[in-house]
């Protein structure tokens, strides 16, 4: 069988697949009705390509999920650089959210997770969810699990599919709701392992960030206008939320932060070091308007940019 983050890619032609429920993705791997509407927890050696269903080049799910994949060899793409990794790793699709496949070998040992949005609303969780920035990442950023980091995620799993696998009663969902909220806090923890432990890479990325900062700023780039977040990640070649949470890491600020970090001292040397009016500066500097540039600098320093520049004479 293949990988479920290929197979998941191979499901339409020169279009994405829209799964609408999770009745319908247990039919598409050939697996029994789910025992639940809502929810469901998927053993991926019971998973089966449907013949005829598989000429597909990407898909999308109108419920969430979270998929463990085990035994995975060979190179694995992560960010920028590439790792040799044997052990399981997760990815966190969100609502019609796009999948992309990684390039390794194959597998089907594993879990995945699904649980439609209609199952956590009216619970904390359905505003929450919203805070895991993890479900905004992309495949080749996926979350690389150590051998008791697995057996924590697959416990919770089991214990999810235990729970609407006995009998339902009143308290069922919000049992199972709990558990889903624990394993992504859990995720959550072990990213932030993550993110330590890959500093190296990781600190590459600032710094390739800061340069390309640097360069734009410095009108070496065609690009016009102020920098994005999603330009840099684009350039970076990694998800716009696991920049931001990278960097927030390494340096408690986001993306956001950066940009407007680095524009700022920009700012300062050319208004310390040229003659450049005010307005010449914020358009130099990638400001539709100079009003808004002023407003930004003084927010940042407590000066204003006259103000700045006169404290050097």
């Amino acid at each position: 069988m293949m990988p479920v983050f290929i197979l998941l890619e191979k499901m339409s032609n020169n279009k994405v697949h829209i799964i609408n429920s999770i009745t319908e993705l247990h039919r598409r791997f050939s697996l029994p009705a789910p025992e639940h509407p809502l929810v469901s927890v998927i053993d991926l050696k019971d998973m089966r390509i449907k013949k005829g269903e598989t000429d597909a080049t990407s898909v999308a799910f109108n419920f969430y999920s979270v998929w463990l994949e085990d035994d995975v060899q060979g190179k694995i793409r992560y960010g920028q650089s590439y790792f040799d990794f044997d052990e399981g790793k997760m990815i966190f699709i969100a609502p019609k959210q796009v999948l992309s496949s990684l390039d390794h070998q194959q597998t089907n040992k594993g879990y995945g997770l699904i649980f439609h949005p209609d199952f956590i609303k009216g619970h904390p969780l359905a505003k929450a969810i919203k805070n895991y920035g993890f479900f905004s990442y992309a495949v080749n950023e996926a979350l690389f699990l150590s051998e008791k980091e697995e057996e924590t995620i697959v416990s919770v799993m089991q214990t999810i599919m235990q729970e609407y696998s006995s009998n339902i009663d009143k308290y069922s969902q919000d049992v199972i709701v709990s558990h889903i909220e624990v394993l992504l806090n859990y995720s959550n923890r072990f990213y932030g392992r993550q993110f330590i432990t890959r500093k190296n890479a990781n600190n590459d990325l600032l710094a390739q960030m800061e340069s390309l900062l640097t360069d734009y700023f410095r009108g070496k780039s065609l690009n016009k206008g102020l920098p994005t977040v999603q330009y840099l990640s684009e350039q970076l070649k990694v998800s716009p939320s696991y920049l931001s949470d990278t960097l927030r890491e390494l340096t408690g600020q986001n993306a956001q932060q950066h940009i407007h970090n680095l524009l700022i001292e920009e700012a300062k040397e050319l208004l310390s070091t040229t003659s450049l009016s005010t307005s010449e500066i914020a358009y130099q500097l990638g400001f539709e308007y100079p009003q808004s540039f002023s407003r930004l600098f003084k927010q940042k320093t407590s000066f204003s940019p006259s103000d700045f520049r006169n404290s050097f004479n």
